[in-house]
């Protein structure tokens, strides 16, 4: 298997999988975690969690990949994190990230996108990691930030619900 799984310090990253429907319902219907999301409407049943994991378990090769944040103290499951949209001949691929209200703020997901920012880099062979992140979420762009991430001028509108919702391309450039 390709993409693998991963242990920092305090976290587990898990490849997704069917055996996390439950966790997967919780965290895409809660409305916090969906605040920034405007891609898709929060889902409703374990079928739309059925859904979500489908996309990421796909045969390899595949153009994404989501993993669970689990964290080992207690196994319990935080977040999730991945990629999408990995352009292998161009050498970039697209960054998503979500966690649990209850663990904000706790350095949870710097951790975790360190590691799998540097298997994109060293593994995947990417040249540029963008993450497309809506511009009242200060939070999340100081995140991607502290990881080096740079807001490349790029804005672009989401159309969710038939409104605009501007968002940054922010860049992480994986050759430096």
């Amino acid at each position: 298997m390709f993409f693998k799984e991963f242990e920092t310090d305090r976290l587990f990253l898990k490849n997704i999988s069917m055996h996390d429907r439950e966790f997967i319902l919780e965290q895409f219907s809660n409305n916090e975690v969906n605040r920034y999301l405007f891609d898709a409407e929060p889902i409703a049943d374990i079928l739309g969690a059925d859904e979500i994991i489908n996309f990421y378990i796909q045969s390899e090769p595949r153009a994404q990949h989501r993993w669970i944040l689990v964290r080992k103290s207690d196994g319990t499951k935080i977040g999730t994190c991945g990629f999408h949209c990995w352009n292998k001949s161009k050498g970039f691929c697209d960054i998503g990230y979500d966690l649990y209200p209850d663990y904000w703020g706790k350095g949870y997901m710097i951790e975790a996108l360190k590691s799998i920012c540097a298997f994109a880099r060293n593994d995947m062979k990417v040249r540029d990691i963008n993450a497309c992140i809506f511009i009242e979420n200060d939070k999340s762009i100081m995140l991607a930030e502290k990881l080096g991430f740079t807001f490349n001028g790029q804005i672009k509108d989401e159309i969710f619900r038939n409104k605009k919702y501007p968002h940054k391309i922010l860049t992480l450039d994986c050759t430096i």
